[in-house]
Order: structure tokens, then C-alpha cells, then sequence
């Protein structure tokens, strides 16, 4: 069992900052791939960035490519979401998710960022 927290969000005005954290409690953290992912009211989740288990790989949505930055301390079993330049469409729930391909996937419970002036 993973259990996975998140910290971070927050109220912040459009063009602002903010940085996510995704806290893991299990011993074999460096073995899962590790995600971002964000709800908006009435949409569907939908992945923001991914990591490989190295940290060596990562993947983003077209919609916050050159804005967010995905990255991962193994030594200390947190990944990390960093949003500069945020909007207004930006606001959503968002989500880490730890997964080791052909098993099972964990999921945080989630961290409000709201975008707004």
C-alpha cells in the first residue's frame, strides 16, 4: 500500500507561481512511474506531466508545455510539479498518481490551485 499527499496549491493570481509536492510513503518509491493530474468542475481528470522512475523521462500535456516542470527526489520519495506563467484554465484538483506498469496504481487525495484575480 502507497499512501500519497500532496501540498502546494493555493489561490494565486494569473501569471503567478506555485509549487506542487507529492509526498509517497513506501520504501520503493524510485520504482514507480509518478504523475501529475488535474479536474476541473464538470471535466474529466486528465494528466498534466508524468515521470519515468529514473527521473530521466518525462512527458507533458501540450497545454502546459514551457510552463510546468515535472521532477522527482528519489532520495526523498517526493515528486514535484513547478507552474510558472499560471491561467485562469489552470484552476482544477490536482492529483499524484504512483504506478508501476502491470500492477495496481496509488492516487493522493488531491490539492486545490485556483487561478484567479
Amino acid at each position: 500500500q502507497v499512501q500519497l499527499v500532496e501540498s502546494g496549491g493555493g489561490l494565486v493570481q494569473p501569471g503567478g507561481s506555485l509549487r506542487l509536492s507529492c509526498a509517497a510513503s513506501t520504501s520503493i518509491f524510485s520504482s514507480y512511474v509518478m504523475g501529475w493530474y488535474r479536474q476541473a468542475p464538470g471535466k474529466q481528470r486528465e494528466l498534466v506531466a508524468s515521470i519515468s522512475s529514473s527521473g530521466g523521462s518525462t512527458i507533458y500535456a501540450d497545454s502546459v508545455k514551457g510552463r510546468f516542470t515535472i521532477s522527482r527526489d528519489n532520495g526523498k520519495n517526493t515528486m514535484y510539479l513547478q507552474m510558472n506563467s499560471l491561467k485562469p484554465e489552470d484552476t482544477a484538483l490536482y492529483y499524484c498518481k504512483a504506478g508501476i506498469p502491470g500492477a495496481r496504481n496509488y492516487w493522493g487525495q488531491g490539492t486545490q490551485v485556483t487561478v484567479s484575480s
